[in-house]
């Protein structure tokens, strides 16, 4: 049996279809009579969820400083850390998150510019040193991920969060941070082209899954 913590979260830049293939595993986990937590980063506690309005969504987070958004996005992380990822793992069950600490090492890190040393520290400690048994990384072209946001059903005054206004130069920073990433850490972060359909992702998903959990 592996050792790995039953904990998998999904890295990408936005559009990448993480939300989608994380249901699509949760389902085919449950399947096997395996107990499942989904959750959620920024968010996932009450005190998440609110940071992540102040992040996302609030007119007070625009303009705020790249340091701000970095201790915001690692004080959510350390509260669901705490409530909800540990608990569920020490009683058994899987936990699939929509981003973890991969994501402030890149979007804050690589693409705000913010000093890697105080990234890593901030990390370690929002995190207690927990790290995911497998990160699986949907990788998007950056003109995909720019026409799978301009597809979005919303109003337009509703569609794209304060992150997801950032220029294409930064998501062209965060796709590089995402790939320097995976290929300092092969054996965690495994890379799967999202362009490909729903059902062709989810297989390969399941396979990277099976693959490391010898399921």
């Amino acid at each position: 049996m592996s050792q790995k913590p039953r904990f998998i979260s999904f890295e990408g830049s936005e559009a990448c279809g993480k939300t989608t293939q994380l249901a699509l595993l949760k389902e085919r986990l449950e399947q096997r009579g395996d107990r499942v937590i989904l959750t959620r980063e920024p968010g996932g506690t009450p005190i998440g969820e609110m940071i992540r309005h102040l992040l996302k969504h609030a007119l007070e987070g625009r303009g705020m400083a790249s340091e701000t958004e970095l201790l915001l996005f690692a004080a959510s992380r350390a509260e669901l850390v705490r409530k909800v990822i540990v608990p569920a793992l020490d009683a058994g069950a899987w936990v699939l998150s929509d981003r973890f600490s991969d994501s402030t090492t890149v979007y804050q890190g690589v693409a705000r510019g913010v000093a890697p040393a105080a990234v890593e520290s901030v990390n370690s400690f929002a995190t207690a040193g927990l790290a995911p048994g497998l990160t699986l990384l949907l990788d998007l072209p950056a003109e995909e991920a720019a026409r799978r946001l301009q597809a979005r059903p919303q109003a337009p005054e509703q569609r794209f969060d304060r992150i997801e206004k950032e220029d294409s130069a930064f998501f062209d920073r965060v796709r590089a941070g995402f790939h320097q990433l995976a290929a300092a850490q092969p054996e965690r972060i495994k890379t799967i082209p999202s362009a490909a359909s729903i059902e062709d992702v989810a297989a390969e998903v399941w396979q990277k899954v099976t693959d490391a959990f010898q399921l």
